[in-house]
């Protein structure tokens, strides 16, 4: 019953194509500005470099954040089943069936990793084709496995954050409102609209608690390591576009990246599950 849940939400939500779409909208007006504005500011911190370099720094550098953000409004949109299903009281017809309550959040909670899985997936397949076409390269394989790695973690932990916070929402035009916040703060709390070395020392030390920040950091240390070696990067530079984060005077070790976004995943779903068992006492 667990898998035929699963199954129905997966049909749900790809089905309707303005779902989709909306998920990566906050990514595709990433890319749009980069395309338009920012690229040219940001490839002015590659300087010393040939153009050809500057541009796969660039361009790697802006795609780590772009699937970053991925990662969380993929998740979010897979989880408008499940408010769209309380909204029209299909949740409770459910409840009222011999389906176990915890295997029907369970479903909700799979559908939406499985979706933010794949949108964030596609959406790196994507990137790697866009730096290619502008004259970068692949991943190696080695970085390919790395990449990969931080994506799953980043669909955990943003997977585990979005849930807490729609099992406040009971309308989609609540939940379309969170959704568009959600999607216009995406861009800067992963630094990618301004480079956090642009912004004040409280926004860059509210982007360093935001945990979907250390996976954006931890792609862009693996991505850009394929165009310039992290050596060869200063350290100022490093620090002011948010490959690297410094807290306390030293820098983060890339393993402290994923530690965070795992103990997000564990620490949100923990709280999700007392949210949801207090909420079924009340009901």
């Amino acid at each position: 019953m667990l898998k035929a849940m699963v199954i129905r939400n997966l049909k749900l939500y790809f089905r309707d194509k303005a779902a989709v779409f909306f998920s990566l909208l906050g990514v595709l007006i990433i890319i749009l500005l980069y395309v338009l504005f920012l690229g040219k500011m940001i490839a002015q911190t590659a300087e010393g470099f040939s153009d050809a370099v500057a541009r796969f720094f660039t361009d790697s550098w802006v795609m780590a954040g772009v699937i970053a953000s991925a990662t969380m409004t993929t998740c979010l949109g897979g989880f408008g089943i499940m408010v769209e299903d309380k909204a029209k009281n299909i949740s409770k017809d459910f409840e009222s069936s011999p389906i176990p309550r915890s295997k029907l959040v369970l479903a909700y909670i799979i559908s939406s990793v499985v979706i933010g899985l794949i949108m964030s997936v596609f959406t790196f397949l994507l990137g790697e084709l866009y730096i290619v076409m502008l004259g970068g390269e692949f991943l190696s394989l080695h970085g390919l496995l790395k990449a990969l790695g931080i994506i799953v973690l980043s669909v955990g932990a943003s997977s585990a954050i979005v849930f807490l916070l729609v099992t406040f929402i009971k309308s989609m035009n609540a939940f379309s409102n969170l959704s568009i916040l959600i999607g216009t703060l995406i861009g800067f709390l992963t630094g990618v609209y301004v480079p956090i070395g642009n912004l004040p020392v409280f926004i860059q030390n509210v982007i360093k608690i935001f945990p979907i920040s250390h996976g954006a950091a931890a792609l862009r240390q693996v991505m850009v390591q394929e165009a310039i070696s992290l050596e060869h990067i200063p350290a100022d530079i490093k620090a002011f576009m948010g490959i690297e984060f410094e807290v306390g005077g030293n820098i983060m070790p890339f393993w402290l990246y994923l530690a965070i976004l795992f103990g997000t995943l564990v620490v949100f779903y923990f709280l999700s599950v007392l949210v949801v068992s207090k909420c079924r006492v009340r009901s």
